[in-house]
């Protein structure tokens, strides 16, 4: 039979290795919604007009808001996209902060 300490010690385990795993691949999702004339906004119609996944190795995906211009040609709606790299900055520094704390929690002390 396992020990408290046994017990304990498995589920520390089994909450950093999902917390590993939960850090290898970050999705920001910037999503916009109406406001109607009255100020009321609903958020659970809102779409979602960027997205970017982070992968720890370094791979990315960015998903871009694009506009058709007056000629047709499609252009990239800055101020959208600005907006959406704040999050993305955003979330990438959350992760580093994370991370760090939890390589100084598993780091020996001696």
């Amino acid at each position: 039979m396992a020990t408290d300490l046994e017990t304990s010690l498995r589920n520390a385990a089994e909450k950093v290795a999902q917390y590993v795993a939960d850090v290898a691949t970050m999705t920001v999702e910037t999503k916009s919604v109406l406001v109607a004339e009255d100020g009321a906004a609903d958020f659970k119609a809102a779409k979602p007009i960027a997205r970017t996944v982070v992968k720890l190795d370094g791979d990315s995906e960015n998903i871009i808001p694009l506009r058709k211009g007056s000629d047709a040609a499609l252009q990239v709606d800055a101020s959208l996209l600005e907006l959406h790299q704040a999050n993305v900055r955003a979330a990438i520094d959350y992760r580093a902060r994370m991370l760090d704390i939890l390589v100084g929690i598993l780091k020996p002390r001696g």
